[in-house]
């Protein structure tokens, strides 16, 4: 076992408990949203399902293949709450059959068997996703939307349409703050691989300078300089305790 001390056992304790805290509200905020719009009870197959249930079906599907402590199911559920939060501040209306679809599935093909080596995997799943919904009972009507808000859902590409805008930000922000902290260090490989402790530093460096200017909504913008702040506290502190990383 790699050897730690006292400051690092610290650290990851304190973005444990942040993590925690994190996901189960953003877990209790979308089990609320979707105890409303689904009936608990219902088990739909795979396979052309009622109309009503294809919110189960991705959901399941994303919950069973979405395994990654940095992009996996759990952030599923922070961006399509956060989307939601961030336009009801906007005022502004969202079709919700687009954002859930685009929310739940849009890492999908940072994942096997649909992941596509040297391709952005934004790219991926918009080229793919009509695949995916097709007959789960999703309104196919809408599948553009989909693919246009998976499209641009990365910080560094220019969303089209409101739900691609709300999207885009809410997943921009979660790489700031104290989750964007805890995203990038549960990559950190405890065997000493890569990423080190240094090299997640790095990362968490390269988000503080390049995602905030990105976030475009009015909602999203007055989230930033709080985030931004304790992305920055986070990693003065961290480099005081640990003599410049020296200790990491």
């Amino acid at each position: 076992m790699t050897k730690r001390n006292g400051t690092q056992d610290l650290v990851r304790a304190g973005l444990l408990i942040g993590l925690i805290g994190a996901l189960a509200n953003s877990a209790n905020a979308v089990r609320t949203e979707s105890t409303q719009r689904v009936s608990p009870a219902a088990s739909p197959a795979a396979e052309s399902v009622p109309a009503s249930d294809w919110h189960i079906t991705v959901r399941e599907l994303a919950a069973k293949h979405f395994k990654n402590p940095a992009w996996g199911y759990s952030h599923c559920l922070r961006d399509y709450a956060l989307a939601r939060e961030l336009a009801a501040a906007d005022h502004v209306t969202l079709d919700d059959d687009v954002l859930f679809a685009a929310a739940y599935l849009h890492d999908i093909a940072a994942f096997p068997p649909w992941e596509k080596q040297k391709l952005d995997h934004s790219d991926v799943a918009a080229d793919l996703i009509d695949t995916i919904l097709k007959g789960s009972g999703f309104p196919m009507a809408k599948i553009e939307a989909v693919r246009g808000a998976i499209r641009t859902h990365m910080y560094y590409r220019d969303p089209i349409g409101p739900e691609a805008l709300y999207l885009h930000d809410a997943d921009a922000l979660d790489w700031l703050g104290a989750i964007g902290v805890a995203r990038i260090f549960g990559l950190v490989d405890p065997r000493g691989g890569d990423p080190d402790g240094p090299k997640a530093v790095k990362m968490l460096e390269d988000n503080l300078k390049n995602t905030p200017s990105c976030v475009l909504s009015p909602a999203g913008k007055a989230l930033v300089p709080a985030r931004k702040a304790e992305l920055e506290q986070f990693l003065k502190e961290l480099r005081h305790e640990t003599e410049n990383l020296k200790t990491l």
